[in-house]
This record gives structure tokens, C-alpha cells and sequence, in this order.
């Protein structure tokens, strides 16, 4: 049921509306009618993660690999949120939102956010002895990834990006 607070809440079995709009754009595979990439442009607020999470389970599921979806949804906002978190409050007012990228090929989902910020994403040691809320987000994506690093953008800015394998589990 739907509050104030929580306006996407339904009751189970209501369809869910798409809230947002689809301001991307995707590019047709060679030789076949579905696209192997796809960009959306992300402001740094609460709903630009959502809908880069909506984007990303939208398009994964149009390619047939949804069930990549959990951990494609987990590495997005991982990569998202540590680039509004340390490359966006350093940028220029004007440049206040980051580009998410997804590409498909036949092994392997290749994710990418592009933000403003030009320094390296920082691998830091986690100290197990304690909780810590922050700082684990590398952690993450490097559990779920095969492999993932960073690109510098000239003239100003990066990529970070993951790659995940499409083949389902057995």
C-alpha cells in the first residue's frame, strides 16, 4: 500500500508503474534486433539511484540475462554511490551527475559509471576487528566481479567498471 513516505509500495501482485523515464540511449548488436549497450546520465540525488537500480534490472531483463540482475543491481550502486560520495563534491557545480553504462557481450555484462573526479578509486584495508559503515564498497564489487578497474576520461574525469559473466549458475 502506498504512503507519503514510500510512494512505490504496493500491495503484492499490483503492477508496479515505471516512475521514470527512459532518457537513454542503446545501441543495436551487430546481427540481432536487441542492444548491447545501453547509457543513462544519474543526478546525484536518492532518486538517480533508483532509477539507475530500475535501469539497470529494465535492461537486463530486455537482454534475457536477468538473472545477472542481483549482482549487477549491487555493483551499479556500489560504483554509483562511491562516485557521488568522492569524485561529484569535487567536481564543478555544473557537472553534478554521472554517466552509467552497460554492454553485453557473449560472456560477460561489462558495467561503468563515468563521473567528473580524476583521482584513482581507493582499495582501502579493512580493519576486521571493526564495524565500519563505510569503505567496503570496492570489497564488494570486487567479490561479485571477475575482474573490474578504471579508465582516466581526457580532459577531465574516469570510468570505473566491472565485468560480470552472463552465464547462469548450475
Amino acid at each position: 500500500m502506498p504512503s507519503p513516505a514510500h510512494p512505490g509500495l504496493r500491495s503484492p501482485g499490483e503492477r508496479a508503474e515505471r516512475p521514470f523515464a527512459a532518457p537513454y540511449a542503446k545501441c543495436p548488436a551487430p546481427g540481432g534486433d536487441r542492444p548491447a549497450s545501453a547509457v543513462l546520465r544519474v543526478a546525484c540525488s536518492g532518486e538517480g539511484f533508483a532509477r539507475a537500480r530500475v535501469f539497470t534490472r529494465d535492461t537486463l531483463r530486455a537482454w534475457s540475462v536477468d538473472h545477472c540482475g542481483d549482482d549487477a543491481v549491487l555493483v551499479i550502486t556500489e560504483l554509483v554511490s562511491n562516485a557521488v560520495a568522492h569524485a561529484v563534491p569535487s567536481a564543478a557545480d555544473s557537472a553534478s551527475e554521472v554517466r552509467l553504462g552497460l554492454a553485453l557481450d557473449p560472456g560477460h555484462l561489462t558495467l561503468t559509471v563515468s563521473d567528473p573526479g580524476d583521482d584513482a578509486p581507493v582499495f582501502q584495508s579493512i580493519d576486521d576487528s571493526a564495524l565500519r559503515e563505510h569503505g567496503r564498497g570496492l570489497y564488494i564489487v570486487d567479490a561479485l566481479a571477475e575482474e573490474w578497474g578504471w579508465t582516466p576520461r581526457p580532459p577531465a574525469g574516469k570510468t570505473v567498471w566491472a565485468k560480470l559473466p552472463t552465464r547462469p549458475l548450475t
